[in-house]
């Protein structure tokens, strides 16, 4: 197998070399809008989009903080991305490390030095842009909104768009978001619907998305973090991409509006519609929500809300239902641990990260 030839022939992937380049990061709560900022962020000709391979967290802690790896290691890593990336999250490694051995093997011979798990993330990163033939990876993992700090530390040169969505309709969208398989994401396996299905609680949605907005009020100033209301991209399209492309450095063009209609948890897949979808006009109560679900919502989630100026609909609950939602919480969040114990390298961090406020 042919592997492509790298523009930057003389670059070796050193752990200075590699930081000093430019990589843009999209971030925020889960179903926020992340996914439809970066097809088109992979619209523009110079932005190659790496879509979810939840480094960190997954791959990387912080106790990996200084360490070096070995060649085996830095095999190992690079399979489960370039797996991820090309194939897809839910595909098994093993079975295609045949496809990206020649990959693999240029990536290792072109390390330089002691290289650690941060260095060969950021390797691959770039060297899958120039693969592509574009300039400047894009990463959209939402999680990393836990790991703006290190993202920032580790690369200096990065920008980072912050996704923001009311949350209410986060609450629906995770509500559906297993249906997704029936709406067109074929790829999600009935193992991962199960885990979907079990992740959802109110109370557990309603507490990420603050957890989510407490971890990026932190970098509000910073110049090297942008937050984007989901709801302003259908308000003000052009408006909007014209001053993200200018916090990045980039020209806006308008064929990069042009993405499919999909992705939503609501809605089935419509490939061949291009453009921004606007949002329904029925509220979350006709679409999926309860009225004690809602009411949660904006009973634990309302500092944030009215921060962000999302109003409150101040809906009664039915009691017995919100008596049964709070009896049931810890056992949906011991499940949902459980189900999710795959996808943490270091469980203890990930729970202060999320859920320890």
């Amino acid at each position: 197998m042919e592997t492509f030839r790298l523009k930057r022939e003389k670059l070796s992937y050193s752990s200075e070399e590699l930081r000093s380049l430019p990589v843009f990061f999209i971030t925020g709560n889960s179903r926020s809008g992340t996914t439809m900022m970066m097809r088109i962020m992979n619209n523009h000709p110079q932005v190659c989009s790496i879509n979810e391979p939840h480094f960190f967290e997954k791959m990387w802690s912080p106790a990996d903080s200084g360490k070096h790896i070995d060649p085996d290691s830095q095999r190992s890593l690079l399979y489960r991305l370039f797996t991820g990336q090309r194939a897809g999250f839910f595909e098994d490694v093993e079975e295609h490390k045949h496809k990206y051995s020649a990959d693999v093997e240029m990536l290792v011979s072109k390390f330089e030095g002691p290289i650690s798990r941060l260095d060969v993330y950021s390797a691959f990163l770039h060297y899958e842009t120039e693969v592509s033939q574009k300039l400047i990876p894009c990463e959209k993992t939402p999680q990393n909104v836990f790991y703006i700090e290190e993202i920032l530390k580790h690369f200096p040169e990065a920008k980072i768009i912050n996704m923001i969505r009311d949350p209410r309709g986060v609450m629906l969208s995770q509500k559906k978001k297993w249906k997704r398989k029936y709406l067109g994401a074929n790829f999600i396996t009935s193992k991962e619907v199960i885990r979907l299905r079990i992740n959802y609680h109110p109370i557990t949605i309603a507490k990420l998305w603050n957890a989510a907005l407490s971890a990026s009020s932190k970098y509000e100033g910073d110049t090297r973090v942008m937050n984007v209301k989901f709801e302003s991209i259908a308000d003000d399209t052009n408006g909007t991409f014209t001053n993200i492309c200018s916090f990045l450095g980039i020209k806006f063009e308008e064929e990069m509006l042009l993405v499919p209609h999909a992705g939503s948890s609501t809605e089935a897949d419509k490939g061949d519609e291009l453009g921004i979808r606007k949002p329904s006009n029925r509220s979350w109560l006709e679409r999926g929500l309860t009225p004690t679900e809602v009411y949660i919502c904006e009973k634990l989630c309302k500092g944030s809300m009215k921060k962000y100026g999302y109003k409150p609909t101040e809906l009664s609950p039915n009691w017995l239902a919100l008596f049964w939602q709070y009896l049931l919480f810890p056992f949906k969040l011991v499940l949902a641990l459980i189900f999710n114990l795959n996808r943490m390298r270091s469980m203890a961090d990930t729970l202060k990260r999320r859920l320890i406020k």
